[in-house]
């Protein structure tokens, strides 16, 4: 690790270049993550019990972490998603291959960003894995402690998933006349 680069390959230039991304996103990609973001959030608040409901009961109240984990993890997997929709520039023209290594790995991230925010604000004696693991007491001594840290390493991972996507959005431009050739051919 070099001094300028931080954890997961991360530097300030990675950053510019993920915001001069978002800078980029059109309409349609504002949509889906906005979209995505609501429904991730209803989903992930409906069956966790954050928004009630009459479905799904929690035996053990919300803490007040709970709530801005779930708005942010929402958010960052909404915008995730949106990385995903078709942009000016294909993945293929950028380097990337569908199913390459690099988009399994961003997937991978995402995808477990998503599961450990869903687990960090569950109700612990819920979670039937942690349930049928440890039993009601052993969910409660030492899940519920460990929630705060799923919490922490979620948004950690799905702002590293999202930043790796933004990066990979702008870091192999196609030369200006072959993204125009490229437009006109659709």
């Amino acid at each position: 690790m070099t001094p300028l680069t931080g954890s997961f390959g991360m530097t300030s230039g990675s950053l510019r270049l993920a915001a001069l991304a978002l800078r980029g996103w059109r309409a349609r990609q504002v949509l889906v993550a906005a979209g995505a973001a609501l429904g991730i959030g209803l989903l992930m608040g409906f069956a966790t019990v954050l928004i009630p409901n009459q479905v799904f009961a929690r035996d053990i109240p919300t803490v007040w972490w709970n709530y801005p984990v779930w708005v942010l993890s929402s958010v960052l997997l909404g915008m995730l998603v949106a990385t995903y929709v078709t942009s000016p520039v294909p993945e293929q023209a950028r380097g990337i291959e569908p199913g390459s290594r690099s988009e399994a790995r961003e997937v991978r991230t995402g995808t477990a960003a998503g599961v450990l925010a869903w687990f960090a604000v569950g109700c612990p004696v819920c979670n039937k894995i942690a349930l049928l693991a440890l039993g009601y007491t052993g969910a409660l001594t030492w899940f519920a402690p460990l929630q705060p840290l799923l919490a922490l390493v979620s948004l950690v991972l799905a702002a590293v998933a999202v930043l790796w996507r933004l990066k990979g959005q702008v870091s192999c431009p196609l030369p200006a006349t072959s993204a125009a050739a490229m437009a006109r051919t659709r």
